[in-house]
């Protein structure tokens, strides 16, 4: 089985990349699945049903998020409906939506981390139980974290008992995509599907200032040449264990 995780998709330009490049990606690797973040698909920041039913019309099975799913509250609703969107398993309880969804034979998991982030619920704990209910062999975490050293360890904590895990949230790739010694492919941050002239997606003017300056500035979504990141898994359907991964990078002409 072949499955594709698309990193953070940043406001218009990172729609647009997905709408033109992902459905070449499914015909040349012939994928059984795809799965896209979507937590900043709206303006750069958050998701809205226009932007997550653009993903998923241009070919997304399903889309994760993570912190900034919370941003606009029209989405609410479709966490809870059948449309095939997730929020952070270790949300506590009583927060809409799901955390995981299981497609044939495949459970596509979302869990948050707690470095730099937010007091959420342990997601090592949360793996744990879930793992102990899950049916199926396959299984394939967005780990939405910003610090490597949380991503790592949830890496080697889940290795022979996930198929995959793939880090969200910093918007920058990562060198270390691998096979760890269980099975599990990881790499620590996918990248971002967006515009590459810019600070991890946002106007790079407005980003310098509020560095320079301290003071808060409104950001807005960059401009510019725009490009697609992402991480194809090859999975034995019998064992769960990955047999290969591969860094995709794909720029809109």
């Amino acid at each position: 089985m072949l499955i594709l995780a698309i990193g953070d998709v940043i406001g218009k330009p990172g729609r647009k990349a997905l709408s033109q490049l992902l459905p070449g990606l499914r015909r040349q690797y012939g994928l059984d699945l795809v799965m896209v973040n979507g937590e900043n698909a709206a303006g750069g920041i958050g998701l809205t049903i226009a932007t997550a039913k653009e993903m998923l019309d241009a070919g997304a099975d399903v889309l994760t998020s993570g912190n900034h799913i919370w941003m606009h509250r029209e989405i609410y609703p479709y966490l809870d409906s059948d449309m095939p969107i997730l929020r952070p398993l270790n949300y506590p309880p009583g927060v809409p939506g799901r955390g995981y969804l299981v497609m044939g034979k495949v459970a596509v998991v979302n869990i948050i981390g707690r470095v730099f982030i937010g007091d959420l619920d342990c997601p090592f704990r949360a793996m744990d139980k879930l793992l102990a209910e899950l049916e199926p062999k396959i299984i394939i975490v967005d780990f939405h974290a910003e610090a490597t050293s949380e991503k790592v360890a949830m890496g080697r904590y889940l290795d022979g008992r996930a198929s995959a895990v793939l880090g969200t949230h910093t918007h920058v790739g990562t060198t270390d995509a691998q096979i760890l010694p269980g099975g599990t492919a990881y790499v620590s941050d996918i990248g971002m599907t967006g515009p590459l002239d810019s600070v991890i997606g946002d106007d790079t003017e407005a980003a310098i200032a509020r560095f320079l300056t301290r003071l808060p500035h409104r950001l807005s979504v960059g401009k510019g040449k725009i490009a697609l990141n992402g991480i194809v898994v090859e999975i034995d359907d019998n064992t769960g264990k990955a047999l290969s991964i591969e860094r995709i990078y794909r720029e809109v002409d």
